[in-house]
């Protein structure tokens, strides 16, 4: 499977509270969604693990974080180091730290402009097994490029989301990779919206040689000039809002959060 990395928080509020009785646990369940606004990585990974524990003791029902990273490389556990392609300098003068992770995969690039959603979810109280979990994470991806103005699929024995995936010049435009513990998911999807696409060139994305990456703003022809700082935040939470009731249609489930006043902000 392809990568991902970590999701959280700063300033996020503790979910402490009574246990959720597994006996009530309702496959449509609503999904509690957060949006975190731009994150540095290691913020986010520790609120996982926070979350996947609190979700293990059903201390909380499952949560879908959105948020945005600064820039940032993450390997999985076996990831082959030599799909960096940038220098140890040169990562160091542009700030950019590798960090490896628990999850499978090779070496991803996550940075502003960048959708990230990490679904904490339990998924035998929801009836689902890893597999239709995951098309449910691409196919949200999917929906989000559409209502965006891109067509976007799948493409065979490459997890993730595709601009042309069966054509001469397949290009990619979201990851995907997950971990279960405990029969928790989380790591999940990172969806370029309007990131700096020279960016890529840092990494064999997913450690594929040659592959190409594309973004929303560049199939759908945005302004080439790109925003900045929260006005960039701002079109990256608007699309998490999108894919957020996209993954939740998929599910049979709604959602209950902020991702709607995000959209309308």
């Amino acid at each position: 499977m392809d990568t991902l990395a970590a999701g959280l928080d700063a300033g996020l509020p503790s979910h402490t509270g009574r246990p959720v009785n597994p006996e009530a646990a309702q496959t449509a369940a609503p999904i509690r969604v957060r949006w975190l606004g731009r994150v540095p990585y290691r913020k986010a990974w520790a609120l996982q693990h926070e979350l996947v524990d609190q979700r293990a003791a059903a201390t909380i029902g499952d949560t879908l974080l959105l948020l945005e990273h600064p820039a940032v490389l993450t390997l999985g556990r076996h990831a082959d180091e030599t799909h960096i392609l940038a220098s140890p300098e040169e990562l160091a003068a542009r700030e950019i730290e590798c960090v490896r992770v628990e999850r499978g995969g090779e070496v991803t690039y996550h940075g502003p402009g960048q959708l990230v959603a990490y679904p904490i979810m339990a998924l035998s109280r929801r009836g689902l097994l890893l597999r239709p979990f995951v098309r449910a994470l691409e196919g949200a991806m999917i929906e989000t490029c559409s209502s965006l103005g891109v067509a976007a699929g799948r493409r065979d024995d490459h997890p993730g989301c595709w601009c042309d995936p069966d054509g001469a010049r397949p290009r990619k435009i979201g990851a995907l990779g997950v971990r279960v513990e405990r029969g928790v998911t989380y790591h999940g999807i990172a969806l370029n919206v309007d990131p700096d696409l020279r960016d890529f060139e840092l990494i064999d994305p997913c450690g594929m040689p040659g592959v190409e990456s594309t973004s929303i703003a560049c199939e759908a022809g945005w302004p080439a000039e790109r925003p900045a700082g929260e006005a960039l935040t701002r079109v990256v939470a608007r699309a998490g809002a999108l894919f957020a009731g996209a993954f939740a249609k998929r599910l049979g489930s709604t959602i209950e959060g902020e991702p709607s006043a995000v959209a309308a902000g």
